[in-house]
Formats: C-alpha cells, structure tokens, sequence
C-alpha cells in the first residue's frame, strides 16, 4: 500500500498540469470567441450594400470597365448628347512661341501650338511633364519645312499632322500613351 501512495503522489503533479494547461487553453479560446462576438464578427452582413459600394469605388476610380484598361492609359472623357456619343474634347497650348529656320532658305517661321484631346487630364499632365522633349520634337519637324512647301493648299495641315505624330511618339517613348489628336496653330508667321 505503501507503494500505490508514492504512485498516486507522482501522477498528481502531472494531472494538475495537464488540467492547468487544458484550463488556460478553454480560458483563451473563451476570451477570442467572446472578443469576436464583441466586434461583430458573428453580426450577419447586408452583402448588397458592401457589393454595391465596392462597384461605385470602382466606377470612381475608372469610369470604363475593366482594371486592365486603368493600367493602360488614360481613358476618353464622354461628352453628353442624345442622339450619338461624343467625346469632349479638351485643349492646352504651349505656353511659348516656337521659332525655326526653314530648310534652305534664310526664312523663319513662328508658330504657336494649341494641342487637343477626347482623353482625360493625364495627357496634359504628361505633355507639361515632358515639355522640352515635345518643343524639340516639334522644331526639328518645323526646321524640315522647305520653302516649296509653303505653297501647297494644305501645307499647315500637313505639317500640324507631322508635329502631331512626333508629340505623340515622344509621349509613347517616355510615358507609354501619346493621346494627343490634333494640334492647332493660335498663331503662324513665316518672315
């Protein structure tokens, strides 16, 4: 009998453990569950009105659908009209005078640029951004412009085509998107 005393005094230890371990580990699992229920967690959600906001943040932050589109480059801004869409078109003109000399003649020619888009502001952003790239691209076109050219019907249409092409290949180049599509000419001298 001697012998079942000092067993039963050995395994007691053990047990108070275990029971302390199993005691400690209701009394946390208890304090988790009553936090959760405290905050809501167990609440049942009006998924609806989660969705429905979730796609009105979505629409404000890319009005055509699709996130891929977003990455891609700026978006067309529609323009209000009942029987067909339009696109509203927005300007912005450089803000200096841009002054060449023509291939093989000592005349100069002046111009002033107006730049026009249906894409929203971040083409401009871009073309202020880039600025002294687009006024070197366009002199370059201006500075091939010969004097025979001067007397075509449609010479300025065809050199703001030319300009525009070159503004958007610098834009291409250095911000993936051009978006400029039609340049103007606010004033045009050649002395």
């Amino acid at each position: 009998m001697a012998e079942e005393e000092v067993e039963v005094k050995k395994k007691s230890p053990l047990v108070k453990i275990i029971l302390m371990a199993v005691g400690g580990l209701v009394a946390v699992v208890g304090i988790v569950i009553g936090t959760l229920f405290v905050v809501g967690f167990f609440d049942k959600k009006d998924q609806s009105a989660v969705e429905a906001r979730l796609a009105e943040l979505e629409a404000q932050l890319n009005p055509k659908e699709g996130a891929s589109e977003a990455a891609s480059g700026p978006q067309k801004v529609s323009k209000a009209s009942p029987e067909l869409q339009r696109f509203q078109s927005t300007y912005m003109e450089l803000d200096k005078p841009l002054v060449s000399n023509m291939t093989g003649t000592r005349k100069v020619i002046q111009v002033n640029l107006a730049m026009m888009t249906h894409y929203d502001e971040r083409v401009f952003q871009n073309a202020k951004k880039h600025e002294f790239a687009l006024r070197s691209a366009a002199l370059d076109v201006m500075r091939q412009t010969t004097e025979a050219e001067l007397s075509e019907p449609d010479f300025r249409k065809k050199l703001a085509g030319k300009i525009r092409d070159e503004l958007n290949k610098i834009l291409v180049k250095y911000e993936d998107f051009g978006g400029i599509e039609e340049v103007f000419f606010t004033s045009f001298v050649v002395q």
